[in-house]
């Protein structure tokens, strides 16, 4: 359910009041993620990767983003593709906080959007008891999401006649959330801190769908292209020192304390 006008208003007072305490850069983003970030930390690399599944469907691809807020996550993407748009049905967070909406987010439904068909269709959040995914489904052949592991997943497309092709994990804004409080905000000592610091998790799973099998090969190739740039050079945002701070670092590979299976690597591309 959107949130309502006064709600994100006294979400904006406390934001003020943190950013007035001078905060550690990038916190702020991790910590209020609807005002100064988005519902999903990612890297440069996610969005490269994202480009590069989308180029892999059309030299000029066709890309919405559903849900995207005020446009975080879609600026990025847009720098590579120009084209991109995103709609985005709560248009309270403009108005609160005096956003200029920008001419390419719609706010609109998934449900009543006319445009009818996209290369590629970026689902970054679904609130929790919303099922929207037939009416992606209708409109793309090629599907990315990412999802908060135990709480969106009505984001996976399986039952919509897509196949799976690659998945990566990388922490949840709250995942980062809990190591920032714990580290600079909690009054707890190094021990402890040491000791939380071996639990900490990832939850935030990013999907790539396609129901078209001419498309699996194309994106399969064109992804695992870009996972050989990475290596050899590493595109990266300044907020992500946020991440790297707390023990996300790319291709960190997270303690196994108190886990019954084995995560792989952050960031690290499974193709299924």
């Amino acid at each position: 359910m959107p949130f309502e006008i006064d709600d994100l208003y006294q979400a904006y007072l406390k934001y003020n009041e943190f950013r007035k305490t001078d905060p550690p850069s990038f916190h702020d983003r991790f910590i209020f993620p609807f005002l100064a970030g988005s519902y999903f930390a990612y890297r440069k690399i996610d969005v490269m990767r994202v480009v590069a599944v989308a180029k892999s469907i059309s030299s000029q691809p066709r890309y919405l983003d559903v849900g995207c807020g005020y446009g975080d996550f879609l600026e990025k993407v847009r720098e590579f593709i120009p084209n991109a748009i995103g709609i985005e049905k709560n248009a309270n967070m403009f108005y609160a906080f005096c956003i200029i909406k920008p001419d390419y987010i719609c706010v609109q439904d998934i449900e009543c959007f006319e445009e009818e068909a996209f290369d590629v269709i970026f689902v970054g959040w679904m609130d929790p008891g919303i099922d929207f995914r037939k009416n992606v489904a209708d409109k793309t052949e090629v599907v990315i999401t990412t999802l908060d592991e135990g709480i969106s997943l009505a984001a996976e497309y399986e039952d919509q006649g897509f196949e799976k092709i690659a998945e990566w994990r990388t922490p949840s804004w709250e995942d980062i959330n809990i190591e920032l409080m714990n580290r600079y905000y909690t009054r707890i000592s190094n021990d402890v801190y040491r000791q939380l610091s071996d639990l900490r998790g990832a939850h935030n799973l990013w999907y790539i769908y396609s129901r078209n099998p001419q498309n699996f090969q194309k994106i399969r190739v064109s992804l695992r292209d870009r996972l050989r740039q990475e290596l050899s050079i590493t595109p990266h945002y300044n907020f992500e020192s946020a991440m790297d701070d707390c023990g996300f670092g790319y291709l960190e590979q997270l303690s196994d304390v108190g886990r019954k299976i084995k995560l792989n690597r952050l960031w690290e591309v499974i193709f299924t």
